[in-house]
């Protein structure tokens, strides 16, 4: 039997695939608030928007890395999640509070350092942004180890569908930039709100569990997501810092939103796969759990054929989402598609690693991606411009690729399937080429991309990729059943 194919692997692939599917609604909706922003604001009002979203990105996801997986991995290790889900909660309020006072102290100096005085008021209202995020996220990471992912993938659609509307309407009333952000806030309370639908932990009640363990790992976890968080924004930043106009910076936000996809689905998968993989741990499941780590290592794999076909299609989908006028985006996308690709498999190996109780890990692949990255921006950045930046960061998520692979097989001593291997860069190649050679405008895109991502999956199909567990229990999650032939006859 496949193990992606037991009840754990089973109940993971569930949730990927509910919470990617609710997740699917960030780019979906994205790319229809992208191309309205993009239109309504013009190059720099967006390259503003997105400057502003990256600085609070910063606060308000290291806040959510210190305590995300150190709460999944102990919620999922508890027989009772309250007092556990009480402290966490308790300690998301402090560091919510604290988070947004940090971005309003620094949204002033943040704008001086950066040559942009609008921006200082943007920062100032995600500043009242940062405390309610960041309890949505405390309730999120307990649904998560609480093994809710159903729960979680509800959520997740929410907010994004609000999201949408909200922005829409407070920009067509007038307020730009101000309004994005608005409609962005907005969103995050109908998450919580429908978050405490499913658990409702006090917000102030006391801590009911020791918090040192939380400090512990969520200190290590928390300061190499920050370095993971930092890494993929660095290319944005120093493009600016560096001499970059906020066009520049505008055009490549666009192609970086655009490249969302496998971050989205490593956002979804990771978490999940850390609560799987821990609590089949605590039950001395350890040849389990490595299956299903192997499993996961397999998915990632499975999906460079499409980031070769977004990559090829890159021009076709620039002009066709953002207008003729960020055409420039399209070699940004193809190199940082393929890039953030590769980069779900530094995710996968620091949920292993923070599984198996050696999370400084984590830490070790972190540091030097920051410091490559670094050089890498800026040594090609002033010759290249953004084209440098997608460069400089794709490499050097080749490279954490690469590490994260050994960081796996040192812990563990597995690696993804050969088979695998030589099957998704064959099938890449000719997704790749197939996007180059077949031109097409307007909504044909859309025909082009489900065509060719339809021929991705008969191709590994044909090459026998999948065994016969793995199609009969993909064929189960189908909302319809195909009645074996002897059924057929008795009805």
């Amino acid at each position: 039997m496949s193990p992606l194919s037991s009840q754990p692997g089973r109940h993971l692939l569930d949730g990927t695939a509910r919470v990617f599917l609710a997740g699917l609604l960030l780019p979906l909706t994205g790319i229809i608030t992208a191309a309205f922003l993009t239109r309504r604001l013009g190059a720099d009002g967006y390259g503003l928007l997105v400057l502003s979203t990256t600085l609070f990105g910063w606060i308000e996801l290291s806040i959510n890395s210190f305590f995300s997986r150190a709460t999944i991995k102990f919620v999922g290790e508890a027989k009772d999640w309250r007092p556990v889900g009480t402290t966490v909660i308790r300690l998301h309020v402090l560091a919510g509070v604290g988070g947004g006072l940090l971005l309003g102290l620094l949204s002033f100096p943040l704008a001086w350092l950066l040559h942009e005085p609008l921006l200082a008021p943007y920062l100032a209202l995600y500043a009242l942004h940062i405390p309610i995020s960041s309890l949505s996220q405390g309730h999120q990471n307990i649904l998560i180890g609480m093994g809710s992912f159903r729960q979680k993938a509800v959520s997740n659609a929410g907010r994004w569908l609000a999201r949408l509307f909200l922005i829409l309407f407070f920009v067509e009333m007038g307020l730009s930039v101000p309004g994005a952000i608005l409609g962005s806030l907005g969103a995050t309370v109908v998450e919580l709100v429908i978050n405490r639908r499913y658990i409702k932990p006090p917000f102030f009640d006391h801590i009911a569990v020791p918090t040192k363990p939380f400090y512990d790992l969520g200190l290590l976890l928390g300061l190499s997501s920050l370095l993971f968080l930092i890494f993929s924004s660095m290319g944005l930043i120093m493009l600016k810092t560096l001499g970059g106009t906020i066009q520049q910076v505008g055009i490549y936000g666009a192609a970086q939103n655009l490249s969302i996809l496998p971050v989205l689905f490593g956002t979804s998968l990771s978490p999940l796969l850390l609560s799987t993989v821990s609590r089949l741990l605590s039950e001395g499941k350890t040849g389990q759990a490595k299956d299903i780590g192997q499993g996961a290592m397999r998915i990632v794999m499975g999906l460079f054929p499409f980031g070769a076909l977004i990559a090829g299609a890159a021009p076709e989908i620039v002009t066709w989402v953002f207008g003729q006028s960020f055409e420039p985006a399209a070699p940004i996308l193809a190199f940082l598609i393929v890039g953030a690709v590769a980069f779900v498999m530094v995710s996968v190996a620091a949920v292993i690693a923070t599984a198996s109780g050696v999370p400084r890990f984590t830490l070790y692949l972190s540091v030097p991606l920051v410091f490559f990255a670094a050089i890498g921006n800026y040594v090609l950045i002033p010759t290249f411009g953004a084209s440098g930046a997608a460069v400089a960061t794709a490499l050097c998520q080749a490279i954490g690729a690469v590490a994260s692979v050994c960081v796996v097989y040192r812990l563990w001593s597995i690696v993804p399937p050969i088979g695998t291997l030589w099957r998704s860069v064959v099938i890449s190649v000719l997704a790749y080429t197939l996007a180059v050679i077949w031109p097409t405008t307007g909504l044909l895109l859309l025909i082009k991309l489900a065509f060719i991502g339809v021929v991705i999956l008969l191709a590994y199909l044909a090459l026998r990729e999948f065994s016969a567990d793995e199609i009969a229990q993909a064929r189960s999650f189908l909302p319809w059943r195909v009645l074996p032939a002897t059924q057929h006859q008795k009805m």
